[in-house]
């Protein structure tokens, strides 16, 4: 087995020592941009020996001018024939996988010339000649944006794709302070069920839904510390890199090793008041509650999230997301869906963006 390269270094030696020579000799004078972005774990930097098994490997994404995209036919030409069967002891051609579609050949190499507009079509279902409105930043799973703005740029000769790196670098203000409210406002509605359920002795329940709960801060982390969030696989391993994790991380692990509803209540509590702080630290609204109080005459500490998520409500100044809070407060598509075939397959956001309208 050859030595273990992290994908983004051995993507970049690919790119310099094999593809940019191919270009040059054959498209001299062709400008493009090369990078290593969109699915797979090296883009987020978190790929081990083990994810060499499939769909890794060298690879690099080619992005053309949309007035040379004529070219595309030559250049798959070309990189077929020269691309070598393998690079530092690992293969160009990655075998399809068992699960690929009728007619997919058995192998395919991962150099990927095409048109910058066709990939981002293709990633978000989106034109890129047009603006990012509020509705779509709500239905594109933070992943995908993670996809677009992690891994490595390595050329652009175009600078096309780095302006679309910057442009979807965060959400936009209002969108961002939005999703904060509807993550504050999940919150305040299962807060007390994990008490609830604990209280009348249904221990299995109250961890279940404390598992909910400590997903939900977790995600607040994330929109807190402005960062995407990834998928499940990574979103841990992420987390553990964000600043507050230091704090946070050992409340969500009392939490988790907790064998009696109070204990857990009590770390999930200290959690939401540790996020209630670094919100205040931010200044984005009026100062939330960073104290624990009783949900009615029950002898379950909550923070009431809900009343967190209206401060911040409040703070709201673009129409379009300010007509999307005033209805329910159902924030982006990771806040209420986790189905992996709706979050990853772009063009369903045709029909979640009419939830908005």
């Amino acid at each position: 087995m050859a030595e273990f390269i992290p994908g983004l270094e051995l993507s970049r030696r690919f790119y310099g020592e094999v593809v940019r020579p191919i270009l040059g000799r054959h498209f001299p004078g062709l400008q493009y941009a090369a990078a290593r972005i969109g699915s797979g774990s090296e883009v987020l930097g978190f790929d081990t020996p083990m994810s060499s098994d499939h769909d890794w490997g060298p690879a690099v994404s080619l992005f053309v001018r949309d007035a040379d995209a004529g070219l595309l036919p030559a250049l798959e030409a070309a990189l077929l024939a020269e691309l070598p069967s393998h690079f530092a002891g690992y293969p160009v051609l990655t075998p399809a996988g068992a699960d690929a579609p009728s007619g997919t050949p058995d192998a395919y190499h991962r150099v990927l010339p095409m048109t910058l507009r066709a990939f981002v079509q293709q990633q978000l279902a989106h034109d890129i000649d047009q603006p990012l409105e509020p509705v779509d930043w709500l239905t594109i799973s933070s992943q995908k944006l993670l996809e677009l703005t992690a891994g490595a740029v390595y050329h652009d000769g175009v600078g096309d794709l780095t302006v679309l790196r910057e442009r979807l670098a965060y959400y936009p203000r209002d969108v961002w302070l939005y999703m904060l409210a509807a993550g504050w406002q999940r919150i305040g509605q299962e807060e007390h069920l994990m008490p609830r359920a604990g209280y009348v002795g249904d221990e299995l329940g109250a961890a279940i839904i404390g598992s909910r709960l400590a997903r939900d801060l977790i995600s607040l982390a994330f929109l807190l510390e402005r960062r995407y969030a990834p998928y499940p696989k990574w979103f841990g391993s992420a987390f553990q890199q964000l600043r507050c994790a230091r704090a946070l991380a050992p409340l969500l692990d009392r939490a988790r090793h907790a064998s009696h509803w109070p204990e857990r209540a009590a770390a999930l509590g200290d959690a939401c008041v540790q996020l209630a702080g670094m919100q205040n630290e931010l200044g984005l609204a009026q100062p939330a509650r960073t104290e624990l109080v009783s949900f009615f005459d029950r002898p379950f500490p909550v923070i009431y999230g809900g009343e967190i998520a209206q401060l911040l409500v409040a703070e709201l100044r673009d129409p379009a997301v300010v007509q999307i809070a005033s209805r329910r407060l159902i924030g982006s598509i990771d806040q209420w869906s986790d189905n992996t075939d709706l979050r990853a397959h772009a063009p369903w956001r045709i029909l979640v963006k009419q939830l908005y309208s």
